[in-house]
């Protein structure tokens, strides 16, 4: 039998609170984060997370990641890195070094298989891993310690019991380059005989670039639909641009000042499905989503706007039939 799996990690600002998750179902599933980390750490420590728990299990391990860098990283580049003394191509040190060593040894001996899925699509496993890594690296924005979850019932330890302050806080390694490149940096031209597993080492940064705008605005969308954030009305009104506005489903118009004085958690739990999102300029994303709750549904449009950074400017929810 295969047991299924999706791994995923946040971060709001990368660097910045950043959180884990993995997700087999609504018994079985776990979180953590750090006050400072990256995505890219908290992608990786989701699945180191999932190894470890579930050590002691005999049936191949299916993981569903939206992150490339991941899967490459273990599935391609990690013996070329080993050769090397753990560097890539370049000659430089590999990022997130002690991680990755850890999950070298967690994957020794194991049938795991990855898949990659398109991230804010509607995949199911997918979504409930973004919602619980990202409102771990809300809970770390807050001060607050995040719900870690059952777990798996037992079968292992979690990273945070076995690995201690490396998984609690795994500041990047010294002598290390940041864990999220900006692609523009130059290299040197390698021998057309370098095998292609260096080659993709090298290039490990450019293709795990920093999250883009559009990320970003889903990561705030979700923050402003979770409790975490509605039960404190600072924390939404930093999300909020000065001139916001809503008109609600009700029909009725919102302020700022009238949604400020009113906001506080949902009366049940919603997941937010993504429609579309067009950046409309540099500094406007529009982003189409569906709030689901367990009694009805809603479509609903927010326009977010970036000054220092981005902030909704107007929101409207429609009920469906």
């Amino acid at each position: 039998m295969t047991l299924i799996a999706a791994a995923d990690g946040s971060a709001l600002g990368n660097p910045g609170p950043a959180g884990w998750a993995w997700y087999i179902d609504p018994d079985r599933w776990a979180s953590g984060g750090w006050p400072h980390g990256t995505n890219n750490m908290g992608e990786l420590t989701a699945v180191l997370d999932l190894l470890r728990q579930t050590a002691g299990v005999d049936d191949e391990l299916l993981v569903y990641c939206d992150s490339m860098y991941v899967i490459n990283s273990l599935t391609k580049w990690m013996p070329g890195w080993k050769r090397k003394g753990w560097r890539k191509g370049d000659g430089k040190p590999v990022l997130n070094v002690e991680i990755m060593k850890e999950l070298d040894a967690a994957l020794a001996g194991r049938r795991v298989r990855f898949e990659w899925v398109k991230g804010h699509a509607g995949h199911p496993l997918n979504e409930e891993a973004d919602r619980l890594a990202n409102a771990a690296a809300v809970a770390f924005s807050q001060g607050r310690q995040p719900d870690a979850g059952p777990g798996l019932g037992g079968a292992a330890a979690s990273v945070t019991e076995t690995v201690g302050d490396k998984a609690t806080r795994p500041a990047d390694p010294v002598g290390q380059p940041s864990t999220t490149g900006t692609g523009s940096r130059r290299r040197a031209a390698r021998p057309a005989s370098e095998e292609p597993d260096d080659l993709f080492s090298a290039m490990a940064d450019q293709l795990a670039p920093e999250p883009s705008d559009i990320d970003r605005v889903i990561v705030l969308e979700r923050a402003l639909a979770s409790d975490d954030v509605r039960a404190d009305p600072a924390s939404v009104a930093a999300l909020l641009h000065p001139d916001w506005c809503e008109i609600g489903r009700s029909g009725r118009l919102w302020t700022r000042a009238d949604c400020l004085a009113t906001i506080g958690p949902l009366l049940e739990p919603v997941r937010l499905e993504v429609v579309s999102v067009d950046q409309v300029d540099a500094r406007t994303i529009l982003l189409i989503w569906r709030s689901i709750g367990a009694q009805d549904s809603a479509l609903r449009s927010s326009l977010w706007v970036k000054d220092d950074d981005w902030r909704q400017r107007f929101h409207q929810g429609t009920a469906e039939p």
